[in-house]
């Protein structure tokens, strides 16, 4: 019984540095893949792409002629190319995209109006634009 009570939290110890060093050696293993052209996210959530890699920095272009430096550490992960320009450029990868739905031949075109409160249109209790005023 005490003997399970002493190896229990060893066992715990020890998956917990096995966890640490793989997270490590992945980590490595990314900042290594480093390379200009590539597009990457920061720990920050910062999109940019990687301008050149140094010993311990590594230059990001954050938008066109927009040069920053951050450390290798401060990089979450390397992305595709397919992924960093759907990202940026704000496409849908192509298994993502949206079925042509079919328009209906008899449905009434919808006003794009604005809907807006203002203190006249409260007051009255207009219809056109707010609700009616309590009062």
């Amino acid at each position: 019984m005490n003997l399970i009570i002493l190896l229990l939290p060893i066992i715990a110890i020890v998956l917990m540095f096995r966890s640490q060093k793989k997270r490590q050696s992945q980590m490595q293993q990314m900042q290594t893949a480093l390379e200009p052209g590539a597009g990457v996210r920061t720990i920050g959530g910062l999109y940019a792409q990687v301008k050149a890699v140094n010993d311990e920095t590594v230059e990001l272009e954050i938008a066109p002629g927009v040069v920053t430096h951050f450390t290798k550490s401060a990089i979450a992960a390397v992305l595709d190319p397919q992924e960093y320009d759907a990202i940026i450029n704000g496409r849908p990868a192509d298994d993502e995209l949206p079925e042509p739905e079919a328009e209906e031949a008899d449905a009434e075109p919808v006003e794009d109006k604005p809907l807006s409160l203002s203190k006249d249109s409260a007051e009255k209790g207009d219809v056109e634009g707010g609700a009616p005023a309590s009062k």
